[in-house]
């Protein structure tokens, strides 16, 4: 009984130190102890590191945050100025400002296609050009609008203004609820051309719409350009890329840029240099055959191409009003082409005339040290084709040949007569400037414009061209040019 009881109080015992689930009670209370350190070592650091952030960020990082919550709840806001306007010398508007939101305008061209070529238009500012330091210094910034050619290129100082600003408060909702500040911006310069709208739309209009070419109209007396047309063109209204990549080039402004070959309407030149050389005079006459013969190569008059007929014995001033090609091959032979080609260079060609629009080609003005450069090759040497010859100077007398102008220049030795010798330098901006006196006699001067009278009268060339109802001086020109 004993033993028995004995065992008995062991197992009882075992009990009491016992849980049911079988781990010893003093076991259970260190896992629930460390449990419990655990959790509360994981809630001090949880609390130390939202202590340190919540430092960090009012404390240490305080400034920079409420620099970044103030710029959302203020904004700075750009007022673009409006571009100057461009008017034509008669005050009508080339260049207009048509506002598309609170503060920005686009740009519009009442002329349209008649006046494109010569305010040009705006386009957005590159990357590139904002990293070049010309722009960053007058304060260019990504969007900004600047002048890509003609007017609102040379003029892009003056027309683009003065940006403003305006800070603002905002709500989360991005709507303005107050201004806290205002800087107005300046609008840009006005600027009156010497273009003349109404007499550029005419000449558009009067020009065929599917041939290409140019026409120039200035102010002999002082330069002043009225009137530039170069078709095909393009309307800066509806400007896009595909424009610069038609072949028919409607962004190439012809009239300034094109280089060809004047034709008849270089005899002015010739018919200067022979006058102001001595080589002709009022009387002096050459005979016209129909054709000059000088080895294997025939030089015609026109007349004898087209109709098989000769003019007989003719004079400077009939040479001009029939444009005879035989008066002006002799007269360029005896002139020479030395002093034919310090006249023309005299006279402008072979070299820029310094208009306002970029693009403005030189021509060329051949001689025979010119033709001695560009055919250099033993080839060519062997071949004589660098050395210069009388049926060169033939063609470059009539406006043919190696002689290349643009239409700008043709307008301008044209102005020469009219203006009583005087050169001009081409602009088209509206002022009176001063000219060049090249000292061309007025003997030479009247003779021209005698036989330039009659060029424009029944019998002439350019009558029944035009038929002119009022006096007018003309003189025609016909080239070939190609490859």
């Amino acid at each position: 009984m004993k033993l028995g009881k004995a065992f008995f109080d062991s197992v009882i015992i075992e009990k009491k130190t016992t849980s049911r689930s079988g781990i010893p009670k003093a076991a259970k209370w260190w896992l629930g102890a460390g449990r419990a350190l655990i959790f509360t070592t994981i809630l001090f650091v949880s609390l130390f590191i939202l202590a340190w952030r919540l430092f960090d960020l009012t404390i240490i990082r305080g400034h920079e945050f409420r620099s970044l919550s103030d710029s959302n709840r203020t904004q700075e806001r750009i007022i673009h100025a409006p571009r100057g306007h461009i008017f034509d010398r008669t005050g009508k508007i080339l260049a207009d400002n048509v506002p598309v939101s609170v503060y920005d305008y686009t740009r519009t061209y009442p002329g349209g296609q008649a006046t494109s070529s010569v305010t040009g238009y705006t386009g957005e500012i590159t990357e590139k050009e904002l990293a070049d330091p010309y722009y960053k210094l007058r304060g260019y910034r990504s969007g900004d609008r600047i002048g890509r050619m003609g007017i609102e290129a040379i003029f892009e100082g003056k027309l683009r203004g003065r940006d403003g600003r305006e800070l603002v408060e905002v709500n989360a909702s991005g709507e303005v609820t107050r201004t806290l500040g205002k800087i107005e911006s300046v609008p840009g310069e006005d600027i009156t051309i010497s273009i003349d709208r109404s007499l550029t739309q005419t000449a558009l209009e009067a020009f065929p719409a599917d041939q290409k070419g140019a026409i120039v109209v200035s102010r002999p007396t002082t330069g002043e350009v009225l009137a530039i047309i170069t078709s095909p063109s393009f309307d800066a209204n509806i400007f896009s890329q595909t424009l610069s990549e038609n072949p028919n080039l409607p962004m190439f402004n012809r009239a300034i840029g094109g280089v060809y070959p004047p034709g008849s309407t270089f005899k002015i030149v010739t018919a200067i240099a022979g006058l102001e050389e001595g080589t002709i005079s009022e009387k002096t006459l050459f005979e016209d055959i129909g054709e000059l013969r000088i080895g294997p190569f025939t030089f015609s008059n026109w007349y004898f191409t087209q109709y098989g007929k000769t003019e007989g014995f003719v004079d400077i001033v009939k040479a001009m009003q029939r444009s005879n090609d035989i008066y002006f091959y002799k007269l360029g032979e005896a002139v020479g082409i030395t002093k034919l080609g310090v006249w023309a260079r005299r006279l402008g060609v072979g070299t820029q005339l310094g208009i306002e629009i970029p693009g403005e080609a030189a021509g060329l003005m051949p001689d025979p040290a010119w033709k001695s450069k560009k055919f250099y090759t033993e080839a060519d040497k062997e071949a004589r084709n660098d050395e210069w010859y009388v049926g060169d100077t033939y063609h470059v007398a009539i406006g043919q040949g190696y002689l290349l102008t643009t239409p700008l220049q043709v307008n301008s030795w044209t102005n020469v007569i009219a203006s009583h010798g005087k050169l001009c330098k081409p602009t088209i901006e509206k002022k009176q400037q001063e000219c060049k006196d090249l000292g061309i006699k007025k003997e030479t001067i009247d003779l021209i414009t005698e036989g330039m009278k009659k060029a424009c009268e029944p019998g002439g060339t350019g009558w029944p061209l035009f038929n002119f109802l009022v006096p007018v001086a003309c003189k025609t020109g016909t080239s070939e040019f190609g490859d």
